[in-house]
């Protein structure tokens, strides 16, 4: 029998194969990204793990894939949840981009620390709105939901075992090896000929919407290595000839502890694709909607921490649009290192960050009776804080991924009052629920305070 988690890992590592071999240049991502872990590992030994171990750095991949509508969202739900992932999160990069991005997102996951161990793999999920009149007026939004309508992305064999392996937490293995190639042959770049003339009257409103809409298939649009110094991979990479996108999405490179998400990507590619012309005769084209994105990721920050990341977001905006010639990292660099606390146990003791606690064995402790505070019991080295992994995706770094990759902004009506979606919508439409990232950091965080307090014997709780 093959467990939920050696599902999700296999499928990961035979997704991973199959985009390399459709785009080159991902195998080399991956290849600079290992040697780049290997350098810092060598340069930092511990330390380079206090984030996740090389092994889980090394095999940590998050995908990102596109769909059309409420019901496709539904079928990819069940497929993840075969492989133990949940919905995380509300994304709606709508706003969050300068140009058109008319997508709302969610990413699937594990949720259960010992789940992450085994295989981080995430999936960030994008759907199209074409109920959004700032992007699609009443004419074009009847063609595309016919369309989109008429598309079968999934097949029932497929759909069959992912409710079979969600419900039993695993397959035998006759049946884990076809739901596995099902799997992967679903997100594989199709190569039937693209109708040119509906595909460009998309691309018009948004190339997210031509690559979601203007095709009967879905497919990976990216599949993401971790790396544990992004700013060298990104040199190492255009060392190479490989042209990068112009900056790092996310916090900026600084002197204190690592944060959040950041993110890049080599551009998006030109790639070979079949065109059928109005008069039915088919030709050779290329298209630009696949590209190669790497992260490195931070500590979780709490709610608080997020408001403060949000509101530094605006103060480097503003310095940015008062002196448009300075240099944006450099401005970032500055805002964080004035606003944000510079150590770990600053962050926790102001409430910015997520740590799981344990009983420390090896370290001298001061009395015979434990304080009852986390930071005295921390100061007085009877327990050891551990940062919790930013497991998750930043609005404006997904966008800006998104629209820094599109060969134009297209079109949107900020005149036309934007449809509403949400997470609760969202959780209605795939009928199960869209898990709120913070609330499983601090269920994860709590229950580690609630161990250390029976160990040592406390009568109250710490918080």
């Amino acid at each position: 029998m093959i467990s939920q988690w050696q599902l999700r890992a296999a499928f990961a590592a035979r997704l991973s194969d199959m985009y390399g071999r459709e785009v080159p240049a991902y195998t080399t991502l991956v290849d600079v990204s290992r040697e780049v872990n290997e350098d810092v590992l060598r340069a930092q030994g511990a330390d380079a793990e206090r984030l996740g171990s090389i092994g889980r750095v090394t095999a940590e991949r998050h995908g990102a894939i596109r769909v059309g509508t409420p019901a496709e969202l539904h079928q990819v739900a069940r497929i993840f949840g075969a492989l133990g992932m949940h919905p995380v999160g509300f994304y709606d990069l709508r706003e969050a981009a300068a140009g058109a991005v008319p997508v709302v997102s969610t990413a699937f996951r594990p949720v259960d620390g010992e789940e992450l161990a085994c295989n981080p793999f995430r999936v960030f999920t994008s759907m199209l709105t074409p109920a959004n009149p700032r992007f699609f007026d009443a004419g074009l939004r009847s063609r595309l939901e016919n369309f989109l309508a008429g598309r079968e992305l999934f097949p029932p064999e497929l759909l069959a075992l992912a409710d079979r392996a969600e419900a039993e937490r695993e397959l035998p293995d006759g049946d884990a090896e076809r739901f596995l190639q099902l799997a992967v042959a679903a997100f594989e770049l199709s190569s039937e000929p693209i109708d040119k003339a509906w595909y460009e009257t998309l691309e018009r409103i948004s190339a997210v919407a031509a690559d979601i809409g203007g095709v009967h298939s879905t497919h990976i649009n990216h599949l993401t290595p971790r790396v544990l110094d992004i700013d060298e991979l990104h040199r190492r990479m255009t060392e190479r000839g490989i042209e990068m996108i112009d900056t790092i999405q996310g916090p900026p490179d600084w002197k204190g502890p690592d944060l959040l998400l950041r993110q890049t990507s080599f551009r998006a590619l030109a790639e070979p694709r079949a065109l059928r012309t109005p008069d039915g005769s088919v030709t050779g084209g290329a298209l630009r909607v696949r590209f190669g994105e790497v992260e490195a990721r931070g500590i979780a920050v709490t709610r608080e921490g997020r408001a403060l990341y949000d509101h530094l977001l605006t103060l480097v905006d503003e310095q940015v649009a008062l002196n448009p010639a300075a240099d944006r990292a450099e401005l970032a660099r500055t805002v964080w290192s004035e606003h944000v606390p510079g150590t770990e146990r600053d962050l926790a003791a102001q409430g910015l960050a997520y740590f799981t606690h344990q009983i420390a064995t090896d370290r001298p402790r001061y009395g015979s009776h434990p304080p009852t505070t986390v930071g005295d019991l921390l100061d007085q080295g009877w327990i050891r804080a551990e940062p919790l992994v930013y497991e998750d995706f930043l609005p404006r770094s997904a966008a800006g991924i998104f629209q820094s990759n599109l060969s134009g902004e297209g079109s949107r009506d900020n005149d036309r009052q934007g449809a509403a979606y949400d997470a609760a919508w969202l959780s209605g439409a795939i009928d199960r629920e869209v898990l709120d990232p913070f609330a499983l950091y601090e269920q994860q965080q709590n229950r580690s305070l609630d161990k250390v307090a029976r160990e040592l014997g406390l009568s109250a709780p710490l918080r």
